[in-house]
């Protein structure tokens, strides 16, 4: 989930969809010089199954791989949400909140937070098929203006610094520190509670100094955000659900 960037001698080398217990899932073939032989992974969220093959592998020997594992693919697919697409009515959480989105049709507008008679609603405007795609652009902006001062202030508490920022929709990571100071994130965790976004930031910024999963990096850690502990398990506990929303 979390981790340091490394740099693995891979290649994305094909993707393309199957089946799976009734789920058309993404299926991405991931060829590793140093594998030594065929993996499997369900990514979080179940949006994605990845094969890591060692050079030269061919499609043929991939695809019974593949078949040969389709009872165990189906046992952890099954049991994840088979969410549909966003759409109004629906419900999204912001930092940690769950708001009902409103769509605005036939207007133009910025997607904002509001409040109705039911409670926390996210106003969403224009035409109903992009209202995944807005509320995504949303969550990347509540990102930028929430985590790049989070990540100032920690890293200004340990005396490092910061090289870079960015945000993705990853697969399998929160977030990402680099040996010379760039961070990544993952837009998706402002669907967290607020503690959960600031130990996520918590938690890259002390690889700043400390480039490992020592007892000294969870010390910086703790140091940053006292609510580590209950905040790393929230994000295991939930992480899946919030990866497995579809955009």
């Amino acid at each position: 989930m979390f981790g340091l960037t490394k740099q693995p001698m891979k290649k994305e080398r094909e993707s393309g969809d199957i089946q799976v217990a009734g789920r058309t899932i993404s299926l991405t073939v991931v060829e590793h010089s140093r594998a030594k032989r065929l993996t499997l992974r369900v990514e979080p969220g179940g949006r994605e199954i990845r094969v890591t093959v060692p050079p030269k592998v061919g499609r043929d020997e991939i695809d019974r791989f593949v078949d040969r594992h389709q009872t165990w693919l189906a046992e952890r697919i099954s049991v994840l949400p088979d969410q549909a697409a966003l759409e109004p009515g629906m419900k999204v959480p912001i930092r940690g909140v769950p708001h009902r989105i409103v769509l605005v049709a036939k207007k133009r507008g910025v997607t904002h937070q509001g409040r109705d008679e039911s409670g926390p609603i996210l106003l969403v405007y224009g035409d109903g098929q992009y209202v995944g795609r807005r509320v995504a652009d949303f969550l990347k902006k509540q990102a930028k203006a929430d985590i790049e001062p989070l990540a100032a202030k920690h890293a200004k508490a340990i005396g490092k610094r910061i090289r870079s920022i960015r945000f993705k929709d990853t697969k399998s990571r929160w977030g990402s520190c680099s040996e010379d100071g760039n961070l990544s994130f993952s837009w998706r965790i402002m669907m967290a509670p607020t503690a959960v976004i600031d130990y996520l930031v918590a938690h890259e910024v002390a690889h700043l100094k400390e480039m490992n999963h020592s007892v000294r990096f969870w010390e910086v850690c703790e140091q940053l955000c006292p609510k580590t502990a209950a905040c790393k398990g929230w994000l295991r506990r939930n992480g899946t659900k919030l990866q497995a929303i579809p955009f």
